[in-house]
């Protein structure tokens, strides 16, 4: 499955998207659930990995690995990459979820257990 996540740099996860099939591509994704679009209606910057470049807006992305790499290129994907590391705390809460590990059900149905986690990490975080 494909879920796009929200997170505040810090990774408390903000919104999650609905459960697609995994075939999907992340970026495609993105733009179906109107990620892309809002971000950039709002100048929100978002810190993505590879899988969303070509997205333009206001999406960063490391640049691609090509062999002989500028040295700043190199500097850029490390920096990016350590900006990056808080906010994928918020997929790392998804994943200690053994329901969704296990899980082999529609994605209507992962959609309605998502809704149900990210209410519990919600409680959890204000409480």
């Amino acid at each position: 499955m494909n879920i796009q996540v929200i997170a505040r740099p810090d990774g408390t996860p903000l919104w999650f998207s609905r459960a697609t099939p995994g075939r999907t591509h992340d970026l495609t994704a993105a733009r179906a659930h109107g990620i892309i679009q809002a971000c950039l209606t709002r100048q929100i910057l978002i810190l993505a990995d590879r899988a969303y470049q070509g997205a333009r807006a206001t999406v960063r992305t490391p640049y691609k690995n090509h062999r002989e790499q500028p040295a700043h290129y190199q500097q850029f994907n490390r920096d990016h990459a350590r900006l990056r590391a808080p906010g994928e705390r918020a997929f790392a809460q998804l994943k200690t979820w053994r329901i969704l590990r296990r899980a082999r059900c529609s994605t209507r149905r992962i959609g309605t257990i998502i809704q149900a986690i990210h209410t519990l990490l919600t409680c959890t975080h204000s409480g």
